[in-house]
């Protein structure tokens, strides 16, 4: 029997895409915007392009957040992926101030606009970038457990969570010498900065591992 997966569809984010790849590693996937249908599932994951507010206003239209968090007490596997992981934090400064879901404790905030030197990055980061440890994190009880620090992923973002708990910032990269946050877990609940979807093989094995806890 297959593994199931809910995503959850709120008007915004990289639905196709993420079916895609869940069903070409063997997922049975459902794609709902009904309350009940995300408090049945046994894995959900939360997905998210564009801006923090547009997404937490999707999923507030849709009667969609108290769901997300009854589920998230349920101790069952949530990933939110891009900015579906932003809006597992507490707040967002990108345009303006948002509240977040409040299920890791934490901020997202802008990425550094100059490198180490002064100079001037590019906003967005978009591209390939390392997946690296911070000091003493294991990936052994993650969805990272099978990647290689050194691995490559894609990002687009412009803004990323700053958890407040250090043990929540599982994996870094970085851009201009700086280390962004890029991976979070706390107990059941999991958020990537990048996009497993777009990141080959590594990604499909990042959501395939997703599915096995």
């Amino acid at each position: 029997m297959n593994v199931k997966v809910t995503l959850v569809d709120y008007g915004i984010g990289n639905i196709f895409s993420v079916r895609r790849a869940m069903e070409s590693i063997g997922a049975d996937v459902v794609q709902t915007d009904v309350a009940a249908d995300i408090l049945a599932s046994d894995r959900l994951i939360l997905p998210g392009v564009g801006a923090f507010a547009d997404c937490i206003e999707g999923l507030s239209e849709r009667g969609l957040i108290e769901p997300l968090l009854e589920y998230a007490t349920t101790g069952r596997p949530l990933m939110g992926i891009c900015v579906g992981m932003q809006m597992l934090a507490t707040s967002s400064e990108e345009f303006g101030e948002h509240a977040g879901l409040g299920l890791i404790p934490g901020r997202v905030i802008s990425l550094p606009s100059e490198d180490h030197d002064g100079n001037k990055l590019k906003i967005p980061h978009t591209g390939w970038t390392a997946l690296l440890k911070p000091n003493s994190v294991t990936w052994e009880r993650s969805p990272l457990c099978e990647t290689k620090e050194g691995e490559s992923v894609y990002v687009v973002h412009s803004f990323a969570m700053k958890p407040n708990a250090l043990e929540h910032r599982i994996a870094e990269c970085e851009y201009g010498g700086h280390r962004i946050c890029a991976a979070v877990q706390r107990g059941n609940i999991f958020g990537c900065q990048f996009h497993p979807e777009k990141s080959g093989p590594v990604g499909l094995r990042i959501l395939a591992r997703f599915m096995a806890i």
